[in-house]
């Protein structure tokens, strides 16, 4: 979409800025350009990002602690509330969706344990002590 849309987008505006005239004292030139050039420099960024990819199939994962790519299962051992969270990339992360970057505090309390382990995350509101009831590799 940034390399479609949005640049189109920002060529178009350029050429219009460029129709009023004087482009020393155009603003509308000026802001075009600073918007082309955080563009390119995002875009530059995203390729940079997507050449250290390594595509990791979750399907081919096993084993019997929580890793990169697993679907976990927790219960809070002190309200018995139980939620299920796809550990995925910083980039990936989607609390909505049940997905928490690897990153997260939660994450990192969970990952390298096993069915059964507790493991306690220091959350804004406090401490919460959570048990690990399931692992899935989807």
């Amino acid at each position: 979409r940034l390399k479609t849309k949005e640049r189109k987008d920002v060529v178009e505006a350029i050429k219009e800025a460029r129709a009023h005239g004087d482009l020393s004292e155009n603003a509308e030139y000026d802001a075009a350009k600073d918007r082309q050039g955080m563009l390119e420099a995002k875009i530059a960024e995203l390729e940079s990002k997507m050449s250290k990819f390594e595509v990791i199939d979750t399907k081919n994962l096993k084993g019997d602690k929580v890793v990169f790519g697993a679907t976990v299962k927790i219960e809070n051992v002190e309200t018995d509330e139980i939620k299920e969270y796809r550990i995925v990339g910083p980039d990936e992360s989607d609390i909505s969706k049940g997905d928490i970057s690897v990153l997260s505090p939660l994450a990192r309390a969970l990952v390298g344990k096993k069915v059964g382990d507790e493991t306690v995350v220091n959350a804004p509101g406090g401490e919460i002590e959570y048990e690990i009831v399931e692992i899935n590799f989807e």
